[in-house]
């Protein structure tokens, strides 16, 4: 039979719960990862359909730095859980770009390139820009206990002009901003440092690689990952998680749980408060992406650049649409414009646009699938403006929508940076429950995996 009581209980095999697992094991803890899917990784994950292999989520992973390089967030992973850099087997960017109206900043992994494509096209702001740079370079965004501020003033306080301030937020806050509008500046510093001040880099296999390399060390250490089975209710008696019901009936207790599953749906699990009071605290920012498999590399079309964040208005809008899809903005990823040593099997385009979880979610099925139809020519329109025609060379199509995230990942609203107010101590009502991942406020790849090793730390280790 197997065990009933744990040291920790993880819900979520997402990047967050696997790597706090792998953290905990290493210390001899008793540790149960439980996964409500019959695929881990969460957010990050992958799936087959009509013969493809498709990747969810990765676009590319921040933070990428060459091995060796001291400090950084990918060699804190790699030493915290005793792991290699060449374990990722990560590729570098070849370049990517900002597009607005009539102008483009370049970006690869060398910072100093981007601060001379800032200066360049906003001479008038170069003080300006290293100030701010000097003051993000110096903020601490490791400091949990730091008050939320507004990413907008500050930046605004330093920079005059707004074109330039929209350019800079518009990446950061599609791949990492929970938050309508504005975006808190502690996390503003993460994602400029993680995509601007480090870089971007894909494993040749996806994401699939980073995940099959947490879940083998997850298994080598001790861990324990049960795959299809979801936590149906947290049970709470005295200020405390006392057991966890599983959706099979199953009854299991634990010293900790730690919760990579949202701090608004975890604790919509705990029986001890109101769900409907609950609800207003989730995200509500979410995406549809259309993913395409083609018959020849983007490159041979005249298109070698890596991810093009674009905006097709001279305002960059950040909010959920009224529509079921804002198309003025968005992301083009071309997975093969990675620096590899030799072509993927398959060519792959990727387009990310804003949309309207409430719209997409109503819709009957037939309307559903009608509005796909409807909506993919659209975003076609507004991302030809910045690559080649490739639809010709279109040989399958995926489209997912705010409905599939939160069927996959269980977020509200399918939010899929989760809760704009973070908890950045992990800390819930109860003194068992902790929260990581998403919500927690460690976003992407790199973070959700670090946040799930600090508060395993924090809140485990440490005691």
């Amino acid at each position: 039979m197997p065990p009933t009581h744990y040291d920790v209980i993880i819900i979520g095999a997402g990047m967050s719960g696997l790597a706090a697992a792998i953290r905990l094991a290493y210390f001899d803890k008793h540790v149960l990862v439980l996964e409500r899917h019959y695929a881990a990784g969460g957010l990050n994950s992958f799936y087959a359909l009509g013969g493809y292999q498709f990747d969810v989520g990765l676009h590319a992973m921040t933070n990428y730095v060459p091995p060796g390089t001291r400090g950084a967030p990918l060699m804190k992973i790699c030493r915290q859980l005793r792991l290699k850099p060449e374990d990722f087997a990560l590729v570098p960017q070849y370049q990517s770009e900002i597009r607005f109206p009539g102008i483009t900043l370049r970006f690869n992994n060398d910072f100093e390139f981007f601060i001379q494509e800032v200066i360049e096209h906003f001479p008038a702001q170069k003080d300006k820009f290293r100030r701010l740079v000097r003051c993000i370079q110096e903020y601490d965004e490791l400091d949990l206990e730091a008050k939320p501020m507004s990413g907008r003033q500050i930046v605004s306080s330093f920079l005059t002009d707004p074109l330039l301030i929209d350019m800079l937020f518009c990446p950061l806050m599609i791949y990492g901003n929970a938050e309508e509008r504005d975006m808190e500046f502690g996390q503003f510093v993460v994602m400029f440092k993680s995509i601007f001040c480090e870089g971007l880099a894909r494993p040749r296999e996806g994401v699939r690689r980073i995940i099959n390399v947490l879940r083998r060390k997850v298994r080598e250490v001790g861990g324990a990952v049960r795959m299809r089975c979801g936590v149906k209710a947290l049970h709470v008696e005295g200020g405390r998680v006392r057991s966890v019901e599983l959706d099979n009936g199953e009854t299991l207790t634990a010293d900790t749980i730690l919760s990579s599953a949202g701090y608004v749906e975890t604790l919509r699990l705990c029986d001890d408060g109101d769900a409907e009071q609950l609800a207003p605290l989730a995200g509500r920012l979410s995406f549809v992406e259309i993913i395409s498999i083609l018959d020849a590399p983007m490159g041979t079309l005249g298109h070698n650049t890596t991810i093009v964040f674009y905006n097709t208005e001279k305002d960059f809008h950040y909010e959920v649409p009224k529509d079921l899809v804002d198309p003025r903005s968005g992301v083009i990823c071309c997975p093969d414009n990675f620096l590899y040593d030799k072509p993927l099997p398959k060519s792959v385009i990727r387009m990310t646009c804003l949309a309207n979880f409430d719209g997409w979610s109503t819709l009957p099925e037939a309307e559903y699938m009608a509005a796909k139809a409807e909506w993919l020519p659209r975003i076609h329109r507004e991302v030809l403006q910045f690559v080649p025609d490739f639809r010709d060379h279109i040989v399958f199509t995926d489209f997912f929508t705010p409905r599939t995230i939160k069927y996959w990942t269980g977020h509200l609203n399918g939010a899929v940076y989760g809760m704009p107010n973070k908890r950045k101590t992990g800390r819930t009502h109860l003194e068992n429950l902790f929260i990581c991942g998403n919500d927690q406020g460690f976003l992407g790849i790199v973070g959700a995996t670090l946040s799930g090793i600090s508060m395993a730390n924090l809140h485990v280790l440490k005691k």
